[in-house]
């Protein structure tokens, strides 16, 4: 990865003028939820066609002056990431894998017609947006800040094409629990919507593959589950993924599978790193299809023992139970399963750093 040096940019520091007091966010930080209360500052970074990146601030967090007619208001230029902060033991803080989420940034902003911004840059924006407010980091487990880095097109016009002008910006919000519910594991619901289809922007983290997903999610939780699962677009048959986590499938013989990703899957760096940790564990990780049917005869037949969703926003997390329009399956025993905490544990441990770090994901922040 470049140096930041490489970007021609540095970046300027405005002072909040009224910041949070130690009060009031002691008072959020003792129930932070998730994505409800937000630090006091954030990054904004401009781009101009001809000009390229330019006014990188780190400053008071503040509404966004975008005129009527800006593009992403009407084409849905819109891109984003999530990654999350930690408190080490030691009172350092660190990031798990920006890196990774600089390069899937990129790629999403390369399907979207949008520029694609250095990694170091990204990398850098992230760093002193958390080391400025480090003071927001919760503690305790489960705890953490969570970071949210976009990309908008501002440009002002009326028109199908890719604008001329976008803002880059990082927010950052203290975060707990991401299931409100605090069950150990959660119900799905088998979606008839599609999330995503072959040569769309399924693999891309845009805003318009969250905004399909809102009433199929919303149907979910009417039905009294957690989540939303979809199939695939073309048979309706095989599994994708959940509303906005992976998925992995636990075998009795201890092989895992998950989704394979082909354009129409989220390709998830927690995904991708418990690929890695499973096959440290001298487990069989496939990535293959599997359909609806089968999940459902395997868990039956008790062939299947777990199945868990994993993301940023929830970690790892059990699904105890499926349901759709032709009835439902319970998972083993319908709680979390030993291979699913066993793995969440190991990637807790090393984000949190008390487990070593054999692959580079930590990067600690001053």
């Amino acid at each position: 990865m470049a140096s930041l040096a490489d970007t021609g940019l540095s970046f300027t520091t405005l002072a909040h003028p009224a910041p949070t007091s130690a009060e009031a966010r002691g008072a959020v930080l003792a129930n932070p939820g998730f994505g409800t209360n937000f630090t006091d500052h954030m990054v904004t970074i401009d781009w101009t066609e001809g000009q390229g990146w330019h006014d990188a601030v780190i400053g008071p967090r503040q509404p966004i002056a975008l005129d009527p007619a800006a593009a992403v208001l009407h084409y849905a230029q819109e891109i984003f990431e999530g990654l999350k902060a930690y408190k080490q033991a030691d009172g350092s803080i660190s990031l798990f894998r920006p890196e990774a989420n600089a390069a899937r940034f990129n790629r999403s902003a390369e399907r979207l017609a949008m520029p694609e911004l250095p990694e170091a840059l990204f990398v850098e924006a992230i760093e002193k947006l958390v080391a400025l407010d480090r003071a927001w980091i919760p503690e305790g487990e489960g705890s953490s800040l969570y970071l949210r880095p976009f990309m908008i097109a501002t440009e002002a016009f009326l028109g199908v094409r890719p604008a001329k002008q976008y803002k880059f910006i990082v927010i950052a919000s203290p975060a707990g629990n991401y299931f409100k519910s605090g069950a150990p594991a959660v119900s799905i619901w088998v979606s008839d919507y599609t999330r995503a289809a072959p040569g769309g922007t399924g693999a891309a983290k845009c805003g318009g593959n969250y905004a399909a997903s809102l009433v199929p999610q919303a149907e979910a939780i009417a039905r009294g589950h957690d989540q939303v699962v979809f199939l695939d677009a073309a048979e309706h048959k095989w599994i994708e993924e959940l509303g906005g986590m992976n998925l992995y499938f636990v075998f009795e013989d201890g092989t895992l599978l998950t989704p394979e990703l082909t354009g129409t899957i989220l390709p998830g760096i927690t995904r991708d790193s418990l690929l890695t940790l499973a096959r440290e564990e001298g487990l069989t990780v496939k990535e293959g299809r599997y359909s609806l049917d089968q999940w459902r005869a395997d868990a039956t037949s008790g062939k299947l023992v777990e199945t868990f969703a994993c993301g940023t926003a929830a970690v790892v997390t059990a699904v105890g139970k499926v349901s759709g329009t032709d009835g439902e399956f319970t998972i083993g025993s319908g709680g979390p399963g030993q291979l699913t905490g066993k793995l969440k544990n190991r990637l807790v441990a090393i984000q949190r750093g008390e487990a070593p770090d054999t692959h580079g994901w930590i990067r600690k922040v001053g």
